[in-house]
């Protein structure tokens, strides 16, 4: 028998009596088969590596595979190894299971991009590439910051396209923007930080991060310029997080004076601004509104992520950190075991490297102005008194309603056709604010080309539902 076939066989857990090798050995199989532990057409280890595992004589082990096979337990194939056979009335294992499907199947929600479009060849490419060149440290425990030829290459990356004021000593890469966003506001509150303010509407997921951090969150009002930050003075917080460049989900971009204002009072106070640049790569009007961290390296923790780009699965996002906070991220990041993947560091490297990363941006812009311009296009058609409003940008818009029409009626409707469609009520810190008109965050990202068309039919039928019952 090959090397090879050692190589191959399954770990298997099974006891095994040391006075009763062979009659216990059976046992444990036939159970594993019998309760689903393995389950049918798995291969087995082959003789001599379960031997060799469980500290048993080879012959001893072929017969037991001999006697399970003859009961129709296992499968001898020639020449490929011992099988666990397929009988019939067993208990499946969890694999097997039916697996219950989601209620609904086309996404419209804000911000999720198309997963079908990942660049699976030339990411391939980068992961080949990056595993055979990369020296043996690569592949042990890297440091807190993470890989230091990424962080060299986002650095250089972030200057290019965002206008990042970067070194690499002053990148951080993390899991995710969850990631980041957990790190810096746990060195916050190790700082004596205990309020932290947020854009009126955002995400839910990042307030429960904040408020791990046993952080106050607070809120504060979003317009047409962006998130009104002159009301920072008033509520005494530490730190404030904006999405300044297209915010989400209303879709406004921070007026060059509220720039200066929020720099102004992060300079004032000592104060921080974490800027979460999720999307910035994507404006189809004009050139991309560049990073405010520029402004003020000092006072931003710049944010920004793979996600949009590339895809969520790919677990990765960075951070550009104030001198002065450096120090608190790595404690951070070792106080909780938050190191980032060095694997797909080192491919996430070699992508940008080959310069597959801006290809994948530049394809993505392109889709996703397409998609914009096709639900303009239909809205102006289809929905009389409805219009898409938000910067031409991103992967998502407001779709504005008539007034008194039922955001959560159309969420419904929406629902009951398969489609997924929230409200901009849905996204609201609060409730002490006047609300503005009814509107629908529509994601244009997510759905696959093909079913784009079908996503944008399912929404336009539950707006029209919800159109008839407000009338």
């Amino acid at each position: 028998m090959s090397d090879e076939w050692a190589i191959l066989g399954l770990d298997l857990h099974l006891e095994v009596d040391a006075q009763r090798k062979s009659d216990s050995l059976e046992t444990a199989l036939r159970s594993a088969v019998r309760d689903g532990r393995l389950a049918s057409g798995t291969r087995l280890p082959a003789s001599r590596t379960l031997a060799a595992d469980l500290g048993i004589a080879r012959n001893l082990v072929a017969e037991v595979y001999a006697r399970l096979t003859a009961e129709g337990w296992l499968e001898a194939r020639v020449g490929a190894g011992t099988w666990v056979g397929d009988r019939g009335g067993r208990i499946r294992s969890a694999r097997e299971l039916p697996r219950v499907s989601e209620p609904a199947s086309l996404d419209l929600r804000g911000g999720i991009p198309d997963a079908s479009s990942f660049p699976r060849r030339d990411w391939a490419a980068a992961a080949r590439r990056s595993a055979l060149d990369a020296p043996a440290p690569a592949f042990g425990y890297g440091p807190p910051r993470g890989s230091p030829a990424l962080r060299s290459t986002l650095a250089e990356y972030l200057a290019r396209t965002r206008g990042v004021w970067a070194t690499p000593d002053r990148v951080v890469v993390t899991r995710g923007f969850g990631a980041a966003l957990g790190l810096t506001v746990r060195a916050l509150a190790a700082r004596g930080a205990r309020r932290i303010a947020v854009e009126e509407f955002g995400h839910e997921a990042h307030r429960r991060i904040i408020r791990a951090a046993g952080l106050d969150v607070v809120p504060v009002a979003v317009d047409a310029d962006g998130a009104a930050v002159r009301e920072l003075d008033a509520l005494s917080v530490d730190a404030v997080v904006l999405t300044p460049a297209h915010q989400f989900p209303t879709g406004a971009a921070l007026s060059p004076a509220r720039r200066l204002d929020v720099v102004a009072w992060a300079e004032r106070t000592g104060a921080f601004v974490i800027e979460d640049d999720y999307d910035g790569e994507f404006r189809y009007d004009r050139r991309a509104i560049g990073a405010l961290q520029a402004l003020a390296p000092e006072h931003v923790v710049y944010a920004g992520t793979a996600s949009k780009s590339l895809a969520p699965a790919v677990g990765l996002a960075w951070a550009v950190v104030p001198e002065r906070l450096i120090d608190d991220l790595d404690e951070q990041v070792l106080a909780t075991g938050g190191l980032a993947d060095l694997v797909n560091q080192a491919t996430l490297d070699a992508f940008i490297g080959a310069h597959a990363y801006d290809r994948n941006v530049r394809r993505l812009r392109a889709e996703y102005r397409a998609r914009r311009t096709r639900l303009e296009a239909r809205v102006a058609d289809e929905l009389d008194g409805c219009r898409v409003t938000g910067m031409r940008a991103g992967l998502h818009c407001l779709l504005e309603l008539p007034p008194a029409t039922d955001e959560q009626r159309v969420s419904a409707v929406a629902d009951r056709l398969g489609v997924r469609l929230h409200g901009l009520e849905s996204y609201r810190l609060g409730d002490s604010r006047p609300r503005r008109g009814p509107a629908m965050v529509v994601g244009y990202g997510a759905p696959p080309p093909h079913r784009f068309d079908a996503a944008l039919d399912g929404a336009i039928i539950a707006v029209r539902s919800a159109l008839g019952a407000a009338r």
